[in-house]
C-alpha cells in the first residue's frame, strides 16, 4: 500500500490588488509573529509615498478582520514596521487604506478580505477523470465536491490512474501562476516501482532524461522505501508535461505501479483521505499566494 505522508514548506512573498468583501471564511487563521522564514527574496518596499486613504478603513481594523490577529497584536506589527501597503512600510495607527485597490502585507504575507474566492483540496482517486465535466460521463472532479453555484477551475491534471492532491478554484490568476512553469512551482510524487532501484537513478534523473518532447530534469529524488520486489521513491519537479512522472520512470527502466501526488508548492495533501475534499485553510491560502508572487 502507498503511504502518503505529510511535507511542510514556504514561499516567496509578493503582492497583488485585494477584493471587496467579507472576511473569508475559513478553518484557520495565520498569526505573523513571529516573522515567518522565506525561500525567495524579501518583498520590496519603499518610504516616503502617501498611501493614507481618508475615506478608507483604518489599518489595524482591516488585519484584525482579515484574520491577522487581535485589534491591539495587529496595531503592535504596524509599529514594530512589520506592515508595508502598495510596497510602503507603514508604521503610524492613523492610516486608512481602501482593502479594494490597496495590496496589504505582514511579514510577506498577502492580506486580503474577500469570501468570494474558494479554495478547495481534493485527493482524486484512481479512476477519476480531472475534468470539471466529462462527456462521456465518467466520475470526475466535479463529483468530488457536489453542486456548486462557483465555476471551479482545476490546477493541473492527474492522469485517469494518478491519484491525490488537485486544487480547485474560482482565483484564475492563483490557477494560472500555479500551472505556469515560469512560477517553478514543486510537484511531488510518491511511485510505486519494482524494486530493487539502482543506485544511481536519482542522479540520472538529476541530471536529466531526453524523452520525445525533450529532455527533463527533476528538482530532487529520494528513496522512501525498499523491500525485495518492491521500491517507493518520491520524485519532485515543476514540469508539468503529460504523463511526465511516469514517463520518466519508465524510460529508465522502472514502470510505474502506483502513483500518487501529495505535494504542490506548500500546499501538502497530509491524511486528507481518497474522494474527500476540504477547503483550504487561510494560512494555506497566503502561503500558495506567495510561492507565485501575488
Amino acid at each position: 500500500m502507498l503511504l502518503v505522508g505529510r511535507r511542510g514548506g514556504t514561499g516567496k512573498p509578493g503582492g497583488r490588488p485585494a477584493r471587496r468583501g467579507a472576511a473569508r471564511r475559513m478553518t484557520d487563521d495565520i498569526q505573523p509573529a513571529p516573522a515567518p522564514p522565506r525561500r525567495g527574496p524579501a518583498p520590496q518596499t519603499r518610504r516616503g509615498a502617501d498611501v493614507h486613504d481618508p475615506e478608507g478603513v483604518r489599518l489595524q481594523k482591516f488585519l484584525a478582520q482579515a484574520g491577522a490577529g487581535s485589534r491591539r497584536a495587529c496595531e503592535e506589527m504596524i509599529t514594530a514596521g512589520r506592515v508595508t501597503v502598495d510596497g510602503e512600510v507603514v508604521t503610524e495607527l492613523g492610516v486608512r487604506i481602501d482593502p479594494a485597490r490597496q495590496v496589504v502585507h505582514v511579514d510577506g504575507l498577502r492580506f486580503s478580505v474577500d469570501d468570494q474566492m474558494v479554495y478547495i483540496m481534493v485527493n482524486k482517486p484512481k479512476g477519476v477523470v480531472s475534468t470539471m465535466f466529462d462527456e462521456q460521463d465518467r466520475l470526475n472532479l466535479a463529483d468530488m465536491v457536489g453542486p456548486r453555484e462557483e465555476r471551479l477551475f482545476h490546477v493541473g491534471r492527474l492522469d485517469l490512474d494518478t491519484e491525490g492532491l488537485i486544487l480547485l478554484t474560482n482565483d484564475g490568476a492563483l490557477a494560472h501562476r500555479l500551472q505556469h512553469p515560469s512560477f517553478g512551482v514543486q510537484k511531488t510524487y510518491l511511485a510505486e516501482v519494482r524494486g530493487p532501484v539502482k543506485r544511481d537513478l536519482g542522479r540520472n534523473l538529476r541530471a536529466g532524461v531526453e524523452l520525445d518532447d525533450g529532455p527533463v530534469t527533476v528538482d530532487s529524488f529520494r528513496l522512501v522505501d525498499s523491500k525485495p520486489g518492491y521500491a517507493l521513491v518520491e520524485v519532485v519537479l515543476h514540469e508539468g508535461r503529460k504523463h511526465v512522472v511516469r514517463r520518466l520512470l519508465d524510460a529508465e527502466g522502472y514502470p510505474v505501479l502506483k502513483l500518487v501526488r501529495t505535494q504542490m508548492g506548500p500546499l501538502v495533501l497530509g491524511d486528507l483521505k481518497p474522494g474527500k475534499n476540504r477547503r483550504l485553510t487561510r494560512g494555506e491560502v497566503q502561503q500558495l499566494m506567495a510561492a507565485v508572487g501575488l
